[in-house]
């Protein structure tokens, strides 16, 4: 089963930026879709982005688009998730998730979870 370690939250003003990790212990990771979802103090987890196991296409929700970037490296077994312009509705924390099939991160399904790390965005 693949483990995954999320790190790089932390507390940061609005405008700011974090770059989040995900390191993942499995010798297939290079097979796996990998994606962030963001849970928000008394909300339902929502859906962040998403890259395939190439790393070739990447979706991303409404929300985020054009502030965060996801990206992968196949070689350290680990995601990131650049965020940029950060906004106080940002706070959550973040999950890592892993998955064959892309679609089911998207749907919050996934196989693999990570353990969380908090982002605190203050106004």
């Amino acid at each position: 089963q693949v483990q995954l370690v999320e790190s790089g939250g932390g507390l940061v003003q609005a405008g700011g930026s974090l770059r989040l990790s995900c390191a993942a212990s499995t010798n297939t990771f290079s097979s796996y879709a990998m994606g962030w979802v963001r849970q928000a103090p008394g909300k339902e987890r929502e859906f962040v982005a998403a890259t395939k196991w190439s790393g070739s296409s990447t979706h991303y929700a409404d929300s985020v688009k054009g502030r965060f970037t996801m990206s992968r490296d196949n070689a350290k077994n680990t995601v990131y998730l650049q965020m940029n312009s950060l906004k106080p509705d940002d706070t959550a924390v973040y999950y890592c998730a892993g998955d064959l099939k892309l679609h089911n991160i998207v749907i919050l399904a996934a196989e693999a979870w990570g353990q969380g790390t908090q982002v605190t965005v203050s106004s």
